[in-house]
């Protein structure tokens, strides 16, 4: 637990660095804008299509369309749910923006105070960046349909949710921390050894995502914590390297 926390407080740290906090705030700003904006466009047409898939219900369609009151709070229902189902897809789109843009980016800028000691054997490239992060997208969106039914159990949907949002973070980021400084094996090796670990970070970042205001930054900061924590674990396991060879 002790690395997972101390790779937030290197990230927060971070922060203070210029161009840092920018990066921070704009992938959740500009997936926030474009899934805002998507959602008022066609808000009458959802709900429309929302009043035609409800009195399409069996068995109990009919029911609500007869009744005035259930229709009004059947379609209330669909509007919240409308609104909660857009949450996590803002989060998946800021989540592969900093995987693919901002994240590459910050790294340079945290790689050359921090670990401007590690070499860089350029393992990874940013081709791969993008396509690690839009396999971790469609990997996130497949689990979250397939587990839709389980979210009508109490308590289930946060569960999921967090479960999901961890796996979600662990996948987008660890190949961008890694893709400049590992060399190809490092960068299939590392995570393998390290994945209770970054478990641990990816899960911290997901009950950050669930906290209101905070979920805004939640994505770049947990990618930064991934930076921290891997390229540490890098520093470390090249040193212990050196010494065997050493030995």
């Amino acid at each position: 637990m002790k690395p997972v926390l101390l790779s937030y407080f290197s990230a927060l740290r971070s922060l203070g660095r210029p161009g840092i906090l920018w990066h921070l705030m704009w992938p959740t700003l500009a997936a926030s804008v474009l899934w805002t904006s998507l959602l008022i466009v066609n808000w009458g047409v959802m709900i429309a299509q929302g009043a035609a898939l409800i009195t399409a219900l069996p068995l109990v369609g009919g029911w609500i369309s007869a009744s005035e009151t259930a229709m009004m709070v059947a379609l209330v229902m669909f509007k919240i749910g409308l609104v909660v189902l857009a949450l996590p897809i803002i989060y998946v789109t800021a989540a592969f923006l900093v995987a693919a843009v901002a994240l590459p980016l910050m790294l340079e800028k945290v790689a050359a105070t921090d670990y401007a000691d590690l070499q860089r054997r350029g393992g990874g490239s940013q081709l791969g960046s993008v396509i690690n992060a839009l396999g971790a997208v469609l990997q996130f969106v497949a689990l979250l349909v397939l587990s839709l039914p389980l979210w009508l159990i109490p308590g289930a949907g946060l569960l999921i949710s967090l479960l999901l949002t961890a796996r979600l973070n662990q996948q987008a980021f660890r190949y961008d921390a890694l893709m400049a400084h590992a060399d190809k094996f490092e960068l299939k090796a590392l995570p393998a050894s390290q994945s209770g670990g970054l478990f641990g970070v990816g899960l911290f970042g997901a009950v950050l995502a669930h906290l209101p205001f905070i979920n805004l930054f939640a994505p770049a900061l947990a990618g930064l914590a991934f930076v921290h924590y891997l390229l540490s674990a890098l520093r470390l396991a090249r040193r212990t390297e050196n010494i065997i060879e050493v030995n």
